[in-house]
């Protein structure tokens, strides 16, 4: 039987979800709208009696705020109407939850083809909206058309016809089959195959798996065991994401010769082994504190004796610029798996995410066809990762936005999600896990559909006219809570040996990984829970379609296993044996589908080659405008780079679980962002977290390696500045990458590579120097897009993140001014360092004296901060960034609703600079601090060694005030600060 469940806001009431749109029509295409009125509408397909269906009615509604119809309510007033729903076999989680609403009031399971499906209907007041202009509304700001069915119905013909069944079932009229692919063809139609099928392979990698399958002994061997003569489709899409640059780093791990301005060459083999690896490998005998590093799904580091830290951050990409809300759901729910997956399964602490975007202010019309619009973007990004991480009851920490027009194109989403392991589980070391011949291969959570298919090897190309829809997924956190729960109750009662997650390539990468770790696996593609009927065996094995975990189970335990699934309602399925056969073997219905010896799928990639060209570039220095200090700070304050993002940050909760310390926004009114947060692992503890990070894009259009280096040194004294030190720190690097590849779509790509080369002699430089190792990370190559013949690349980009251990959370401090009378330091000298700056790009410059890195210096100012926090000497600390001294002084007395008076001149500097460059420049490894003058000798004792100046002082005052001496150069009240801080992006909701 068919029921329809309408619901809406009560007509005396304003409806919010319409009012926000409303503001966002008018913001976005200028299109003014008298009233919008909403309806969710849930479609019941089932066996269900009329009054099964009244009492679902009343329990999705809310009867104070809502009204609720099983029909559809013909007396509301409107002159247009839009309907969105989901397109067939797209996740709806709100039809889903629904069917376990309804499932729970009739108290049985529903069949396979019982089903609820959501859809929102829109009515729009607006008597001279013309169709043209709704079905823009409809394709800019309610729909995305690779997901979403929309229809547009003015309200005659909707009285007419009224407004048709949403019902997206998939109809599976394809019956699932096996393709035989010969692979003895040409180079040219080896090329079009592998862009055909979206293989992502270049013609050497196809030219090998040729050469495979032609093999006389590979081809003896399938012909003893009757398979298939020729590769098949499952064995080739198999290897295509095994071998993609997203699970391969293919790029990382060349060979490449590099040679500087000079005309010196080097070669290197490997950036990762060369650089990140070394690195953290020589500072491992040194520091006892690192657990298991670059060989699980996340890093893993000592925190106390009873516990381990686990840290991993991801990106999702170029899912995200095709569906923002589903693309960076899958982004967070994806990286909370990690930490779920990595050792026995750690427990889930808490998230942060950041987000590299183009202005959300651009021109609508100035958007290369092809491209949402990066305000879309935005929007749907932030909403995505609130649902996915919130709704699994994970907290939010550190949070930050960086806007730059070269990310119109392909939009950076970091996710990051840290945990806590147990540091022994039923006697054994949890970060440790293993498989033996005869464990028995296991899958729980979602099920399996097209959704995600494509997707390692989709974001290893760029982004084009072709790129698959099908690789778009949306997450289900409810889901994954559930599975999540299940997980942590079977690793305490030891019922798995081994977990892992089903990321990018699905159960063919995380099956295909767990198999090197007893040599062997058979698995029956048969036997994998699907959404739907239709899907290919090969379409099964790769599909990445979210919430699932593999496992290596016992045979003695499977029972228990499978039972405690059942009783946590987490769908368990048994797929195959693993063994010692050497081979990857997969079945469909009995028959083999997938034969392939284990050594080459994960080690027969040929390597590249690659050549590397650096030339430093040179830029035309700008010419310093003679303008008012207060109009150029407050402009600098505007800036979509340094203004503030709390409206989109407080839609996140960051207090779920009550472990937080410091916030992301402190100060008297909690609206200045903080440099970096605390937050204690468990109640009544007073040990902790710090979460910092550092990432500065800009910089790379003069040097990538002072990029890098600067990147570490922000991440590194936002760690001091709120209380830590160096001691315990751990990183994590996320870098993001134009095509760095020589081609004929890529001239530039010998400079590129060099950018990427001396990216990483710079990480190696300073995580050394500043002993912190690297526990994880990931990179994201060809971070283009190419539509219409025209290309967009984003900068080169690289965060940094950083978790370290605080011993004591109470001594914690944050950046605002206290107290009236506390005396303004300055620590650390300033330079004429403006390339890169936002203050040169404010001016529309690059300039060329980029922030550089002294090492050793900056360590001897960082460990005098760490002595003086511990001392608790201070009553405020601030390491400013972007917008250098000015902006810091800016926030600091912001955030204290206090006023400040600082003396330009006596801030330490290295030479004569103007006003603007004392106050503008970028340079790294200083801090502004605030100290009461009872305390200021025992600093200044402290600091004798590094440069450092008293440079003001907070008053009561209103005002934050700049001399020169006697001289005053210029006022500028608070409230002024606070609006130029705040008005940018503030109504952007």
């Amino acid at each position: 039987m068919y029921f329809r469940t309408e619901v809406m806001i009560k007509e005396t009431l304003e409806d919010p979800r319409g009012m926000k749109l409303i503001t966002k029509i008018k913001d976005f295409l200028n299109i003014e709208i008298k009233n919008i009125r909403t309806a969710d509408v849930y479609s019941i397909f089932a066996d269900i009696s009329e009054k099964e269906a009244l009492a679902f009615a009343d329990a999705v509604a809310n009867p104070i705020l809502q009204n609720v119809s099983l029909k559809e309510t013909t007396d509301k007033s409107f002159d247009w109407i839009a309907i969105v729903g989901f397109a067939p076999g797209v996740t709806d989680n709100v039809g889903r939850t629904a069917q376990d609403a309804l499932s729970d009031i009739i108290n049985r399971k529903l069949t396979r083809k019982e089903k609820v499906y959501s859809s929102v209907e829109y009515f729009f007041s607006a008597t001279n909206l013309s169709k043209q202009q709704m079905e823009l509304i409809v394709s800019d700001i309610l729909a995305n058309e690779l997901i979403e069915t929309s229809i547009v119905m003015s309200r005659d013909e909707w009285l007419k016809n009224a407004a048709p069944i949403n019902k997206p079932e998939v109809l599976s009229p394809v019956k699932p089959a096996v393709e035989e692919i010969n692979l003895n063809l040409p180079n040219e139609e080896l090329t079009q195959l592998s862009r055909n099928r979206t293989l992502a392979l270049s013609l050497k990698e196809m030219q090998t798996i040729k050469d495979y399958f032609a093999d006389s002994a590979t081809a003896a061997e399938r012909k003893k065991l009757d398979l298939y003569e020729n590769a098949t489709d499952v064995e080739l899409e198999v290897l295509a994401q095994t071998w993609s640059e997203h699970c391969k780093h293919k790029i990382f791990a060349a060979t490449i010769e590099y040679e500087d301005e000079k005309g010196n060459k080097q070669t290197i083999k490997s950036c990762y082994k060369s650089f990140i690896q070394k690195s953290t490998k020589e500072l491992s005998e040194e520091l006892d504190w690192l657990v298991s590093v670059f060989v699980d799904n996340a890093g893993v580091i000592a925190f106390n004796e009873r516990l381990n830290l686990v840290y991993k951050v991801e990106t999702h990409n170029s899912p995200s610029a095709l569906d923002p809300y589903g693309g960076a759901m899958t982004g967070i729910v994806g990286v909370n798996r990690d930490p779920m997956g990595t050792g026995q399964g750690a427990n889930l602490l808490f998230n942060v995410w950041g987000y590299c975007l183009g202005s959300p202010f651009t021109a609508r019309e100035s958007i290369q066809k092809g491209l949402l619009h990066p305000r879309r973007i935005r929007d749907g990004v932030h909403a995505g990762v609130i649902d996915g991480g919130n709704q699994s009851g994970i907290p939010y920490m550190n949070g930050w936005e960086y806007f730059d027009e070269r990310y119109l194109g392909k939009p950076l989403v970091f996710c990051g999600t840290a945990g806590t392991l147990p540091v022994e589980i039923n006697g054994l070391l949890s970060h440790t896990k293993k498989i033996l011949p005869g464990d028995i291969i296991v899958m729980t959570g979602g099920r399996i559909g097209k959704d995600g298919i494509h997707g390692a090897t989709f974001s290893s190309e760029e982004l084009h006219e072709d790129s698959p829809v099908q690789a778009v997924q949306i997450g289900d956190p409810i889901t994954q809570k559930k599975m999540s729960d299940f997980i942590y109750e079977a690793r305490d009662k030891g019922l798995y040996r081994f977990v892992t997650d089903n990321g990018a390539g699905g159960l063919s990468s995380s099956i295909g990984e767990m198999a090197e770790e007893c040599d062997g696996c058979d698995i029956d593609l048969g036997k994998a829970p699907l959404k739907y009927e239709g899907l290919h065996p090969w379409e099964i094995f790769v599909s990445e379609a979210q919430e699932r975990m593999s496992f290596a189970v016992a045979p003695e335990n499977l029972q228990e296993f499978k039972q405690l699934a059942i009783r946590r309602d987490v769908e368990a399925s048994v797929l195959g044996t693993f063994n010692d056969s050497g081979k990857l073997t997969a079945r469909y219905n009995g028959k083999i589908v997938a034969f392939l010896d284990l050594e080459f799928l994960h080690d027969g990639l040929p390597e590249m080659n690659l050549k590397a060209l650096w030339k430093h570039p040179v830029y035309n220095e700008p010419v310093l405008p003679a303008e008012d200090i207060s109009k150029t700070l407050c402009t600098l304050l505007s800036r979509l780079n340094i203004c503030s993002n709390e409206t989109k940050s407080r839609q996140y909760d960051h207090e779920v679980k009550g472990l937080s310390v410091i916030k992301p926004f402190v100060g008297l009114d909690r609206d200045i962002q903080s440099d970096a947060t605390v937050a204690m692992v468990e109640h009544n503890s007073t040990e902790g977290v710090i979460m910092a990070s550092g990432i500065t894009p800009r910089y790379s259009d003069i040097d990538t390696y002072h990029m890098m280096a600067s990147a570490i040194d922000i991440a590194a004294r936002r760690t001091v500045a709120v209380g830590g030190n160096l001691s315990r720190v751990a990183g994590l690097d996320n870098f993001c990458w134009p095509d760095p590849v020589q081609s004929e779509k890529t001239p530039d790509g010998e400079y590129k590579l060099a950018q990427l080369v001396r990216a990483n002699q710079a990480i190696y430089d300073y995580t050394k120097a500043f002993k912190i190792p690297l526990i994880s990370g990931k990179d994201s190559m060809k971070n283009d897009s190419i539509l219409q013949g025209e290309k967009i690349s984003i900068p080169p980009t690289v965060l940094f993140s950083t978790i370290a251990k605080m011993d004591d959370i109470r001594k914690a401090v944050t950046l605002d001014a206290k107290k009236v009378g506390d005396l303004v330091c300055v620590i650390g000298t300033t330079k004429r360092e403006l390339g890169g700056s936002e203050f040169y790009a404010m001016l529309g410059a690059v300039g060329n004296d980029v922030p550089t890195v002294d090492s050793k210096y900056a360590l001897n100012i960082y460990s005098c901060i760490s002595k003086a926090t511990n001392k608790e000497l201070l009553n405020s600390v601030h390491s400013p960034v972007f917008g250098g001294l000015g902006v810091g002084f800016a926030k600091v007395c912001a955030g204290g609703n206090l006023g400040m008076t600082v003396d330009i001149n006596l801030i330490p500097k290295i030479e004569n600079l103007s006003y603007e460059e004392l106050l503008f420049s970028e340079t790294n490894s200083r801090f502004i601090v605030t100290v009461h003058p009872d305390n200021l000798e025992k600093f200044q004792e402290l600091t004798k060694d590094i440069p450092i100046a008293v440079v003001g002082k907070i008053t009561k005052e209103m005002m934050l005030e700049f001399t020169d001496g006697e001289k005053s150069i210029s006022k500028l009240n608070i409230s002024s600060i606070k609006t130029a801080y705040k008005k940018t992006l503030k109504d952007l909701l």
